[in-house]
């Protein structure tokens, strides 16, 4: 029998009052749940409307499988992107434009029209069709897109009609067991709705993009469903719909969103500069090992990031950071490891002045560093 190979799936996919409950007489717990599962109806209707298809229509040359190898995560010929690899421009034979057509979800976010989606819907659009839940078809325009976060912006005139926009929550104190659900179009069904619960929360290094803090759950998502929101039972967006692994190219129950929170950043500089301008360190990260801990006193269980490398004329050097050092927060905030660093420095405005604890040869020490700008 041919094992199927493990796909990790870029999808093409997307105010709350109290309900009276029918199960008083429930066990405490159960009543709770029945409560919860009540309000589903609710949160979808306030939040369908704000859920919004996109089509995309391209001028791409041909393509040829096979030019280019996956690098890093995808190394692993388990694992491949949904839409192949991308083909190497100068090893293509030159080829007539043809058109190619993609499709996804987004959000409103805005009452003058702007729309969040992920950067791998929109990338490289000469059209983009929204399509709200009233069933009218406008043309968008393109904002800015991000391809290190897979986030992208675009904006629709909706002319005099009001639009309804979804409120953002925060991501940042999501915890594993809470219900969300996922909306968007999979397969090109509109306004579809499913349910689950976070299963984890900081996924990283998946090769999904360069910056990555995802949250993972079981709420059904399918191709068609990325940049569709992901909603908590407070109706507030949580996050971003953006990928899932499957064995079959459908649903398998591990599911990725953009975290809500990095989301809002990206979509402000995308709104005020067109593009993201990062902050950058300048050091090369690894993860905590047991003897780095051991050798510094500290418990087993301590997060960290431990600078593997220093480049030269950067930040980090001008700091005199030092290879094995062991940072453990930024700005008096605990890490949980190099990706969340990576992401914090990333996050923060270029000429930043931040504060780093760490520890080096045993001892605690603060160290004052002015971030660059990533190039």
């Amino acid at each position: 029998m041919l094992r199927q190979p493990l796909l990790l799936v870029l999808l093409l996919f997307g105010l709350l009052a109290p309900l009276p409950l029918h199960s008083q007489d429930l066990p405490a717990s159960d009543a709770v749940f029945a409560q919860t599962i009540e309000r589903f109806p609710l949160i979808i209707e306030q939040s369908k409307a704000g859920v919004v298809y996109i089509e995309v229509s391209r001028k791409s040359r041909e393509r040829h499988a096979g030019n280019r190898a996956p690098t890093g995560f995808f190394n692993d010929p388990d694992i491949k992107r949904f839409f192949g690899d991308e083909p190497d421009d100068n090893r293509l034979p030159q080829q007539p434009d043809i058109p190619s057509f993609g499709h996804g979800s987004g959000f409103i976010i805005s009452t003058d029209g702007h729309i969040l989606t992920n950067h791998h819907v929109v990338d490289r659009a000469d059209e983009i069709t929204v399509t709200l839940a009233d069933r009218r078809r406008l043309p968008a325009e393109l904002i800015g897109s991000d391809s290190r976060s897979d986030i992208g912006l675009i904006k629709i005139d909706a002319g005099r009609q009001a639009l309804t926009v979804l409120p953002l929550g925060s991501s940042e104190h999501l915890k594993a067991g809470q219900w969300v659900l996922a909306f968007g179009s999979p397969f090109a069904n509109l306004q579809t709705v499913t349910a689950g619960i976070v299963s984890a929360t900081g996924r990283n290094s998946l090769g999904i993009s360069d910056y990555e803090d995802f949250i993972q759950t079981d709420a059904a998502i399918n191709p068609g469903n990325s940049g569709g929101p992901l909603v908590d039972i407070g109706g507030r967006v949580v996050g971003m719909n953006t990928a899932f692994i499957t064995q079959t190219g459908g649903y398998m129950g591990v599911g990725f969103a953009i975290p809500i929170d990095m989301a809002r950043d990206v979509a402000g500089q995308l709104l005020e500069n067109g593009r993201v301008e990062r902050g950058w360190l300048g050091v090369a990260l690894k993860d905590v090992r047991a003897e780095d801990l051991v050798r510094h006193n500290l418990p087993l269980d301590t997060r960290a990031a431990r600078i593997e490398q220093v480049q030269e004329n950067s930040p980090a050097s001008a700091a005199k950071l030092r290879s094995d050092d062991l940072i453990i927060s930024i700005d008096n905030v605990a890490i949980n490891g190099p990706a969340d660093l990576r992401n914090r420095v990333a996050l923060t405005a270029p000429d930043t002045a931040v504060s780093l604890a760490l520890y080096r040869d045993g001892d605690l020490r603060r160290v004052t560093v002015t971030l660059g700008i990533l190039k």
